[in-house]
């Protein structure tokens, strides 16, 4: 029996459109991630890689072509299934962290789950602990985010995406903002998270940073140029003493 891919896409395309005027992003992108995979989508600045991340994370849509998750057809979906697939099924690892500086860690962790349909409140701040413990933040879970360095700050956005246990997690350009060390704990986690059987869609336009996933694909004006995984992946230290 063949199994469903986690995410597939057919012919996709992508305009946005300004007083009548179009203007193309993506075109005819064919994919397939399946559950598990470690995928980095790379490319310059104004390639579309954000735009296909956007649609693949279900906060855009697109305007030709398919998209299926998990075999349902994303543009088939009313507003209210799209708006519970992202509350339970994907989550966002953002550049800016987008923390929230007057709570603790714990609190930004915990977050999500509030919001969370099926998630009983008797679990939530024992998931919250846990996603804490797994980015090796426990010492800090009572910690104002305005506390933190830039690389922890991160961890605690990656907690809090892992929280909810959703079926993928997008992490965008999530060592942008980081000193290299940082970013190694960074990608660190990530890397963790991937070998503990998470899907993880990496969006970056650093070489360097998309071979830490096993699998590179490279966008250029709007298309896949490139879907390789024949290049030597980069496997980041445990920086775990860093604080």
């Amino acid at each position: 029996m063949t199994k469903t891919p986690l995410i597939e896409t057919r012919n996709l395309s992508k305009s946005y459109f300004n007083d009548d005027v179009e203007t193309p992003v993506l075109f005819d992108i064919n994919l397939t991630i399946n559950k598990g995979e470690f995928v980095a989508i790379m490319g310059p600045s104004g390639s579309g890689k954000s735009t296909l991340m956007h649609i693949l994370g279900f906060l855009d849509l697109h305007t030709a072509g398919r998209y299926l998750f998990q075999g349902d057809e994303a543009g088939s979906m009313t507003d209210d299934e799209l708006a519970k697939i992202r509350a339970t099924r994907v989550s966002f690892v953002f550049q800016a962290f987008n923390l929230l500086p007057r709570t603790t860690v714990f609190q930004n962790v915990l977050l999500p789950l509030l919001y969370h349909p099926t998630i009983p409140v008797g679990e939530r701040d024992g998931r919250a602990l846990g996603a804490i413990k797994i980015v090796g933040l426990s010492d800090r879970r009572d910690y104002l985010s305005s506390q933190l360095s830039g690389g922890q700050k991160q961890r605690v956005a990656i907690a809090r995406a892992l929280v909810t246990q959703p079926d993928v997690i997008f992490a965008d350009e999530p060592t942008g903002n980081l000193d290299s060390q940082s970013g190694i704990a960074v990608m660190h986690s990530l890397q963790q998270l991937h070998r503990e059987g998470h899907t993880i869609i990496l969006v970056t336009h650093e070489r360097t940073t998309a071979q830490h996933a096993e699998r590179i694909i490279h966008i250029k004006d709007g298309r896949i140029d490139s879907d390789s995984k024949d290049f030597t992946r980069i496997v980041a230290k445990d920086v775990s003493s860093l604080k």
